[in-house]
Parts: C-alpha cells; sequence; structure tokens
C-alpha cells in the first residue's frame, strides 16, 4: 500500500540560470529553423560561460544549401535571448559576449534512420523510453512541488522584468518540500529561494523582504505556517550569477523541465531537438496522453510510458500506471490509447501540430502544466481526447 502522509521536495531553476540560458537559445535557434521550414531537423546544443556561447549540433533542410544563408541569424538570435533574460553584467552581458556558432549538416546516417523507417514509414529519430503523468492535486493536473515551485520563479521574474523589484537579477532557483496527508498536499514544510541580487551591500534578510510576499501570494492560503522554515540566500551574498558565476550546456535540466522527480524520466533532454526526435515528442505525447486520462476522470493519478527505435515509427511498448486509483483496467486504458491516437512520430507530430516555432517559450519554467497557446504552443497540455478515451474503453 502506497503512503498517503509524507513530504515531497521538488527544485525549479529560474529563466537565468545557466543551464536553461542554453536552453533558451537553443529552443530560439530550433523555433528559427522551424520557421523557415516546418518540417527542418535540429539538434542544436549551446554551452555558456563566462564572456562566452558556443552553439554546436546538426541541421537537416530540404535544400541543405541553404543553410549558409540562415546560419547568419544564429548570433542575433542568441543576443536577443540573452537580452531579454536580462543578463548586462560585466563578464555576461548580451552586447559584448563572445558567440560562436558550429552548426553543421545533420548526419546522413541519422536522416536514413528518420525518413526511411523499416515499417515504411517516418521512424523514430533515436530509440529510448519516454514518461508522461498527471495528478489531479493541482488545477493543472500537476504534482504541487513543482508546479509551485515554478510559480514563484515566474513571479519573481515578472517583478524583476517589469521594474517593480529593480535589484532581483536573473539567476535563481527555488525548492519547495510540501506535507501531504491522505495522498493530498496540505502544506509548506521548508522554502528555499536562492536569488541573484544587485548590491554586496544585500544581507539574506534583505533579499528575503523582496521575496517573500510574492512567494506568499503565489502559494495556497494556509501553506505557509509558524513551522515553515525559510531559508532564502542561506550563503549569503550572490551578486556573481548566471554563466559567468557557473557554466551552463543544454539539457541538464531535464527533472525540472518535467515533473519534479515525482514521476519516472526516460533521460532524454528537450530543448534544441525539433519533433522527429521522440526524446521530445513522444515525452509531450505521453503527457497529453496521462492528463487526458486523469481529466477524463478515469483515474486520480496516470504513468504512461512509450517507447520507440531508430528508424521504426510504431512504439514498441505503450504502458499505463493508475496507481491503484484508476475506474478502469489500465490494460483497457492501453488498449485505448493505440485506439485514439497515431503514436508513430508523424501521427504525433500531426496530432498536436508540432511543426512551428513554438518551443523557445518552454525553455523555462517547465514543459508541462501551462495553459495552450493560440497558436499551437503547449498543444499537449489540451483535454480534448477525454471523449474519445471513453469512447474506446
Amino acid at each position: 500500500m502506497s503512503r498517503k502522509s509524507y513530504v515531497f521536495t521538488s527544485e525549479s531553476v529560474s529563466e537565468g540560470h545557466p543551464d536553461k540560458v542554453c536552453d533558451r537559445i537553443s529552443d530560439a535557434v530550433l523555433d528559427a529553423f522551424l520557421a523557415e521550414e516546418p518540417e527542418a531537423r535540429v539538434a542544436a546544443e549551446t554551452f555558456a560561460t563566462t564572456n562566452r556561447v558556443l552553439i554546436g549540433g546538426e541541421v537537416g533542410l530540404s535544400d541543405q544549401s541553404k543553410l549558409k544563408e540562415y546560419m547568419g541569424s544564429i548570433e542575433d538570435i542568441a543576443r536577443a535571448c540573452i537580452k531579454d533574460i536580462g543578463y548586462e553584467q560585466d563578464k555576461f552581458h548580451h552586447e559584448t559576449v563572445q558567440i560562436t556558432n558550429l552548426l553543421h549538416e545533420q548526419s546522413a546516417h541519422i536522416a536514413k534512420g528518420v525518413d526511411s523507417a523499416a515499417d515504411k514509414d517516418e521512424g523514430a529519430g533515436d530509440q529510448g523510453i519516454m514518461f508522461g503523468y498527471a495528478t489531479d492535486e493541482t488545477a493543472e493536473l500537476m504534482p504541487a512541488p513543482i508546479h509551485y515551485a515554478h510559480a514563484v520563479l515566474r513571479r519573481l521574474a515578472e517583478v524583476r522584468k517589469d521594474g517593480t523589484e529593480p535589484t532581483l537579477r536573473p539567476d535563481a532557483k527555488s525548492q519547495l518540500s510540501i506535507r501531504y496527508e491522505d495522498g493530498k498536499p496540505v502544506g509548506v514544510t521548508s522554502i528555499v529561494l536562492s536569488t541573484q541580487h544587485a548590491h554586496e551591500s544585500q544581507t539574506s534578510a534583505d533579499i528575503r523582504d523582496i521575496v517573500e510576499p510574492y512567494i506568499r501570494e503565489v502559494l495556497p492560503d494556509g501553506w505557509i505556517t509558524a513551522d515553515t522554515e525559510w531559508w532564502v540566500n542561506p550563503t549569503g551574498t550572490f551578486v556573481i550569477g548566471g554563466p559567468d558565476g557557473d557554466a551552463g550546456l543544454t539539457g541538464r535540466k531535464i527533472i525540472v523541465d518535467t515533473y519534479g522527480g515525482a514521476a519516472p524520466h526516460g533521460g532524454g533532454a528537450f530543448s534544441g531537438k525539433d519533433p522527429t526526435k521522440v526524446d521530445r515528442s513522444a515525452a509531450y505525447a505521453a503527457r497529453y496522453l496521462a492528463k487526458n486520462v486523469v481529466a477524463a476522470g478515469l483515474a486520480s493519478k496516470c504513468t504512461i510510458q512509450l517507447s520507440y527505435a531508430i528508424g521504426v515509427s510504431k512504439p514498441l511498448s505503450i504502458y499505463c500506471d493508475t496507481f491503484g486509483t484508476g475506474e478502469v483496467d489500465p490494460e483497457a486504458i492501453e488498449k485505448a490509447i493505440g485506439q485514439v491516437m497515431d503514436l508513430t512520430p508523424r501521427g504525433i507530430r500531426s496530432h498536436l501540430q508540432l511543426n512551428r516555432p513554438i518551443y523557445q517559450r518552454t525553455a523555462a519554467y517547465g514543459h508541462f502544466g501551462r495553459a495552450p497557446d493560440a497558436d499551437g504552443g503547449f498543444s499537449w497540455e489540451r483535454t480534448d481526447l477525454c471523449d474519445a478515451l471513453k469512447s474506446a474503453l
């Protein structure tokens, strides 16, 4: 029998975290190529450190001769990302940072695996396992610890950028330990918040005075009590931040990007990868399916696993776990899933309309639990599959 009372912790990092700077640039590069060619194949990676940004990876276009034509805009894209995030430090400034672009053509062998599937349809871009998860403990059907850890940092970014809190700086991390009773989140036992700030004279107490009202604003009423522990900038001064303080790399925050450790993870990162890469598209599909299972009332908690082989279009397996909360047998849900959605790479891209420049916005504050956008962004957060799932059971 699973535990009903416990404390679970998740962390988030801000858009100014070094790894998130890199995720943002990689996804901005991806969006730029998809805007030019929706079927573009892109695997962009970014590395950032003091005064340096290095972009590498592969690009496949229908007319590969156009790659050189598009390459000139990559530096401008990176600088625009850094500027929007808010970096104007002496050793990491959007105007002066040195940017090196090493993007090149996609491997012909990888392209062949996608183009010439063993079963005569578009194949998966790689092998792998992908997980999706949903739970009814928040309105967004996300685990509460990661949902509210993101919410704290999003709110602090808003007041930093609009000038309300001019001494906050881009690099920040949050961590919430949430107490569960009878399987439901009911309060916060500890709050950890470290945020970059402007002046060395600012103490941890000064920073807490700034951030505490916003933290209280985004957390549910009654969750913060006299027993809640606060750890705000626990090491003191945090003026040097971002890639100048610690190097960043695309794809290192995969747990932050997904469910905060509350669900399994297949190990593949998302940012910089076009949707032929099932690391990304199938993880989105698995979240979409799990969310619709919960939204349809078929379970209060659901994990979906999909698996793929490079060059093979159909998933090798579909697995569902409802943790004993299901109204129907998980095997029946597995069969229904295969009936209501084409889970080939092309089927996923078509169903969720993934061949669009919609990825830069996913690079911070989580890929899941966000409201679907009118232009197709976060399409995997829709709950439009509920009736089809019920009918298929």
